[in-house]
């Protein structure tokens, strides 16, 4: 079981940065893919960034790739996501997840543990 916790959202202007963090309980942190995806009103949950348990995979959406960052402290249990060069179309409530699976995935059914949420909003 591992309980997740997401942090770091806000009200950013367009071309400012916020960095999420998402932190998780129990021992095997370490063994899970971490996933973050986002969803915006009327729209479904999307894929945004993904990374290996070692850490030394990522994968992005091509939407956020060379804005977005992700990376994680297994010695702290923490999955970090770095979003530099906000749009207002970035505007949505991201979503940690945690995935058994020994690849990165960007089907939300193929995560076995979310976080609540937290809503970043960009204005123009």
């Amino acid at each position: 079981q591992v309980q997740l916790v997401e942090s770091g959202g806000g009200l950013v202007q367009s071309w400012g940065s916020l960095r999420l963090s998402c932190a998780a309980s129990g021992r095997t942190f370490s063994s899970y893919v971490m996933g973050w995806f986002r969803q915006a009103p009327g729209k479904e949950r999307e894929f945004v960034t993904g990374i290996s348990w070692s850490g030394g995979g990522t994968l992005y959406a091509d939407s956020v790739k060379g804005r977005f960052a992700i990376s994680r402290d297994n010695a702290k249990n923490t999955v970090y996501l770095q979003m530099n060069n906000l749009k207002p179309e970035d505007t949505a409530v991201y979503y940690c997840a945690a995935s058994r699976y020994a690849v990165i995935r960007i089907a939300p059914n193929q995560y076995d543990y979310w976080g609540q949420g937290t809503q970043v909003t960009v204005s123009s």
